[in-house]
């Protein structure tokens, strides 16, 4: 059974004229017919009765006309459906990204791009960039926001966001007032930072900021989370070295102070595996790209 056949026997049903089906299908008589015995034969039971009169539907004939009508109706559907993702118009993606993303105009992308896409659909899980990476080397992301320079062979990336670090301390922290400062006034206080599991790049590059600075830091708390970081500080227990988007985050108990020096900016990559050819993704990384540009409203830089 084909579903050309089926097309040729709904329409006959539809007409019972064989003359207009054969019109309508744009074919002669002779291979509608054709089709219909051959049908017919792939059934088991005669669909149509033929005679001086005309043509009619069978008992056969009227119990297969609602499912074949509805196995043609799947069928377009599941050729419509191919279609529109093979276009990039339908979909799912799969995004993982660092929590400090959300501070940094990710939402607002999020929502821009639904609206131009109402059809792909984004299932997004927060997840540290060392996890990331395993879930994208392993296929089980499409793409991912993560804050790490270790990208492993094969995968491509966009800079989609630099920032600052600031020094972050409790609201009523003697320093706190300070317009700048330097990180050696610092090397007395319990520090908190994300644990070097979670974020290798940036727990060892605040380690060495400490060194250059004269000290070792006392490590109080290491945390999963930025956002956890911040909560603890704002409890009083200690100050950090946070990315300035947290700012945003609006906890209140903590100021964040400008460092003397700086250190190395804090950046963002959208990262996703070279080459692969999936149009849901190349119209999200064209939105990532929109975004990264100085200008664009909203910034992800």
């Amino acid at each position: 059974m084909e579903f050309r056949h089926l097309r040729c026997f709904t329409v006959l049903a539809e007409e019972l004229h064989f003359g207009r089906a054969a019109q309508r299908l744009a074919m002669t008589q002779p291979p509608l017919s054709m089709s219909i015995r051959q049908l017919e034969a792939g059934v088991g039971a005669r669909l149509f009765e033929r005679n001086s009169r005309g043509v009619a539907l069978t008992a056969a004939g009227q119990a297969f006309l609602p499912r074949a009508q509805a196995l043609l109706e799947q069928a377009a559907l599941a050729a419509r459906e191919a279609r529109d993702v093979g276009q990039g118009l339908a979909g799912r993606l799969q995004i993982g990204f660092a929590g400090t993303v959300l501070y940094r105009g990710l939402p607002q992308v999020l929502r821009g791009f639904a609206a131009a896409h109402p059809r792909l659909r984004l299932a997004l899980r927060e997840l540290s960039s060392s996890e990331q990476l395993v879930e994208l080397v392993h296929d089980r992301l499409d793409l991912g926001f993560v804050h790490t320079t270790r990208v492993p062979p094969g995968f491509s990336q966009i800079l989609v966001s630099s920032q600052p670090f600031m020094a972050c301390l409790p609201a009523d922290h003697p320093l706190a007032h300070r317009k700048r400062l330097p990180l050696e006034d610092l090397r007395s206080e319990s520090f908190a930072v994300v644990m070097r599991a979670v974020s290798p790049d940036y727990h060892d590059r605040i380690l060495a900021a400490c060194a250059d600075a004269g000290f070792e830091p006392s490590l109080a708390f290491e945390l999963r989370h930025w956002l956890s970081v911040v909560s603890v500080i704002a409890q009083g227990l200690g100050v950090g070295l946070v990315p300035a988007a947290l700012q945003q985050a609006g906890l209140p108990g903590v100021t964040f102070v400008p460092l003397t020096r700086p250190l190395a900016p804090y950046d963002t990559h959208c990262l996703w595996r070279t080459g692969r050819d999936q149009p849901a993704l190349g119209a999200f990384l064209a939105t990532v790209r929109a975004a990264a540009q100085p200008g664009h409203d909203p910034p992800l830089a």
